[in-house]
């Protein structure tokens, strides 16, 4: 028997007045272990589908399902809990605390869901020590660099051990080394099972980490491709066919 989808949208619509829909019958699946790519100009919906799929708003038509959890269905207290027990989140600009040490920060998802302190601390150090910045947890965050930054802000993301990690422009703050150093601790993550929805306009980050890019356009998926790890590969590509229900 197939494994269910880890992400499953269905004819999923987002209006927020009488203009155009923000996002338009948007019908995809993520498995789990994936990582797939979202990418589109501004205003195309990749905002939108991110808050969806992290329970942070809902559609105005259409389901979302993640890890077997209506999220569309989900009160305010329920929303909260899901991010907690199943979304990992990291953010362009890291939205780490700046008055709060580095392993502080890493703590307060794990905190905040009820775990105990010295559970906290344990799993805290080891995720710091697993990312290389274990020397840095005393430290506060604005005497970091961008890329250290980032890597807390993973450790963070890791803390309540997450069955989805997404990503908003990780790489979108970061000088190039620190980039680079981003993209393949993203590698890295997907390699031991993580699964990962990279959002971003960077096509070249898009084909050298995902397995898989779907294009959105004025709210809608305008292609779904899988990557050869080239940007022409994943251009030139013919696009996969919709999923049915899929908006045209």
């Amino acid at each position: 028997m197939t494994n269910p989808p880890l992400i499953d949208l269905r004819d999923a619509t987002k209006k927020y007045d009488d203009g155009p829909a923000a996002l338009a019958g948007v019908t995809l699946s993520v498995a789990s272990g994936e990582c797939v790519a979202i990418l589109g100009h501004s205003g195309s919906g990749k905002s939108t589908l991110l808050n969806l799929i992290a329970g942070l708003d809902r559609p105005s038509s259409g389901s979302v399902t993640v890890a077997g959890t209506r999220v569309d269905q989900l009160g305010e207290t329920g929303s909260a809990k899901y991010r907690r027990a199943s979304i990992g989140m990291i953010f362009q600009f890291f939205n780490l605390l700046d008055d709060l040490t580095v392993l502080d920060n890493v703590m307060v998802p794990a905190q905040l869901a009820g775990m105990g302190k010295g559970e906290a601390k344990r799993r805290a150090v080891a995720l710091l020590g697993s990312l290389g910045i274990d020397r840095h947890a005393n430290a506060y965050p604005q005497r970091l660099s961008g890329g250290q930054r980032q890597r807390v802000a993973v450790a963070r993301a890791l803390m309540n051990k997450p069955a989805l990690l997404l990503a908003d422009e990780p790489t979108g703050a970061l000088d190039s080394g620190s980039a680079e150093d981003v993209r393949q601790l993203l590698l890295d993550l997907n390699s031991e099972g993580q699964t990962i929805l990279l959002v971003t306009h960077d096509v070249q980050l898009a084909a050298s980490t995902a397995h898989r890019t779907i294009e959105l356009v004025d709210g809608a998926v305008e292609r779904d491709v899988i990557n050869d790890g080239s940007v022409a590969g994943m251009v030139a590509r013919t696009p996969l066919p919709r999923p049915a229900g899929a908006a045209e």
